[in-house]
């Protein structure tokens, strides 16, 4: 006489329930840990941006203008006031954790100047993830 030994299809659907319970209880755990990890690097990207713009500021007396951007970390302002002392102060502009450019205001709304991201839906304002991440915080 053979005897098979194996597992029932009740047995099977009772792991797979499991398994399915454990799973949606883990799941939006990991997906809260990847929207923090975003506005953390958002964060870590607008001070280093806060940074460059001061040495900036300390190499040729003023911030870049309005029409300037950013931009004026990476090559040489050809519109608006040349800076007489210019250098590479950033490699390349980053994108924020969404993919979108950073916003730069000169003159700023909540400071001297402002540079922040929309957040996750790109839209001003918002709360949670799609809160604005800016240097005024």
């Amino acid at each position: 006489m053979l005897l098979r030994r194996g597992f029932t299809l009740i047995e099977l659907l009772v792991v797979l329930v499991i398994i399915g319970i454990l799973g949606a209880l883990i799941v939006p755990n990991f997906l809260d840990r990847a929207d923090d990890a975003r506005v953390t690097a958002a964060r870590t990207d607008v001070n280093n941006l806060m940074q460059a713009l001061k040495l900036y500021k300390l190499d040729n007396q003023r911030y870049p203008s309005a029409e300037q951007g950013l931009q004026a970390l990476v090559s040489k302002p050809a519109v608006g006031n040349v800076p007489p002392n210019w250098k590479v102060y950033i490699d390349k502009l980053p994108a924020d954790p969404w993919g979108r450019p950073y916003q730069f205001l000169n003159p700023g709304v909540k400071g001297e100047i402002d540079v922040f991201s929309f957040g996750a839906d790109g839209q001003p304002g918002g709360e949670g993830k799609d809160a604005d991440v800016g240097s005024w915080q």
